[in-house]
């Protein structure tokens, strides 16, 4: 039986979920607190749809690399003191996560699910004719440092996999691969990396507006945009949504709700009594507009990952996006010049003929759990489904878990 499902939540989570559902011939509403979709987390991200970076961060290396930056201002992974209990109640599942022995299984069911979105999205650019700065030029990790590369390469027992290849490459041979690399003016700081050759890059923001096109002219989607849902409940077998639309109260009625609400999924997970912890971990980004002939020629085509520092580049178009940094900060969004400053340097470091002088720097709150893995499950009160706590890879693992509670909800019919 077909059903009438809202969707809580016009980011990348939301949108393929509604994409998901709305091919399987649902009635699907979808409905956002903001004027445009992918406007907070899903609006500027680093551009990996990257199953090679899918490892969760649940290790003892994290811990202890946490301690000693917290009070670096620019550290890769700050840990802000400030006194939280939600965030202290995240740290300490953190911890118990990092030493429960499931780091690689969790990391091998990531794995998997970014492969199944990569190919998802691979065949919506196809199937939908959706524009997106798509490039399948793969992932290189590299590094500095001998011990990281060494370490990085033996993770290749574990991780090399059909479609999430783990090949070691040597300078001559990255620079091979990444021409760009020959211009820098690290004397050669580099000492090897690791390529995925099967992972891609793209444009979230770009890849979520298109595909709200879509939805709507193709699937018969409804959207409602500069709707705040206050509250969420259920009346015998309906669920209703108490809304407010530009200063209007209203109410909306529905078989099921899917709740992809981002970092503002645990509000509606506490007022209807679920367990969940999902923390906002702030991540910024700034996005180089490649306005001269020599920035375009000089800046990286392949997405790179420079694992010992956590930043990520990819490359949309005539634009640069260079992204990286995790801060536990509670639900603040304020742009710090300490936290884009390594992004910038690290541009000028090993690309140093990319002109910085146009850039817009921006800083997004990541939803994620404890454990890194992301939740897709029906709530206690029936009819009411979450798929939120992607982390840092809400991009990578969206089309999959957008699919997945699909299957769900198709199935509680």
């Amino acid at each position: 039986m077909k059903s009438d499902i809202a969707i809580i939540g016009a980011g990348i989570a939301g949108i393929t979920t509604a994409y998901a559902l709305a091919k399987k011939g649902h009635k699907v509403t979808l409905i956002d607190s903001r004027r445009y979709p992918a406007m907070a987390t899903s609006y500027a991200n680093g551009g990996q749809l990257s199953a090679s970076n899918s490892e969760t961060w649940n290790t003892t290396k994290n811990i202890l690399n946490g301690i000693k930056w917290m009070f670096k201002k620019d550290a890769p992974l700050l840990f802000n003191p400030s006194p939280s209990i939600q965030k202290y109640k995240w740290m300490i599942g953190f911890l118990l996560a990092t030493f429960n022995g499931k780091h690689k299984s969790n990391t091998q069911q990531t794995i998997e699910l970014a492969k199944r979105a990569r190919e998802i999205y691979f065949d919506i650019a196809d199937s939908e004719g959706i524009k997106f700065d798509l490039l399948k030029k793969g992932i290189l990790h590299f590094y500095n440092d001998e011990k990281e590369f060494s370490s990085a390469a033996d993770k290749a027992s574990w991780l090399d996999q059909e479609g999430m290849e783990w090949e070691a490459l040597s300078l001559d041979e990255i620079e091979d691969l990444e021409p760009a690399f020959k211009s820098a003016s690290n004397e050669k700081k580099i000492v090897g990396g690791i390529y995925t050759k099967s992972d891609a890059s793209g444009d979230i923001h770009k890849f979520c507006t298109n595909m709200i096109k879509t939805l709507e002219e193709k699937y018969g989607v409804e959207t409602f945009f500069n709707t705040e849902i206050e509250t969420i409940y259920k009346d015998k077998d309906k669920v209703i949504l108490s809304a407010t639309d530009q200063a209007n109260s209203k109410g909306y009625v529905f078989d099921q709700v899917a709740v992809c609400a981002g970092v503002e999924t645990q509000k509606f997970a506490d007022i209807l009594g679920d367990g969940m912890r999902v923390y906002p971990v702030k991540g910024y980004s700034v996005t180089i507009y490649l306005d001269d002939m020599i920035s375009q020629q000089a800046a990286p085509q392949v997405s790179l990952l420079d694992d010992p520092v956590k930043i990520v580049s990819s490359r949309l178009g005539n634009r640069l996006r260079v992204a990286g940094t995790a801060e536990l900060a509670g639900k603040n969004k304020d742009i710090r010049q300490d936290r884009i400053r390594p992004l910038l340097n690290w541009v000028r470091e090993y690309f140093p003929s990319v002109s910085t002088e146009n850039y817009t720097p921006w800083a997004g709150l990541r939803p994620m759990t404890p454990d890194m893995m992301p939740l897709i499950f029906e709530s206690k009160v029936k009819g009411i489904f979450y798929n939120t706590g992607h982390g840092h890879l809400g991009w990578t693992l969206g089309a999959a878990t957008g699919e997945i509670l699909a299957e769900k909800m198709g199935n509680d019919q």
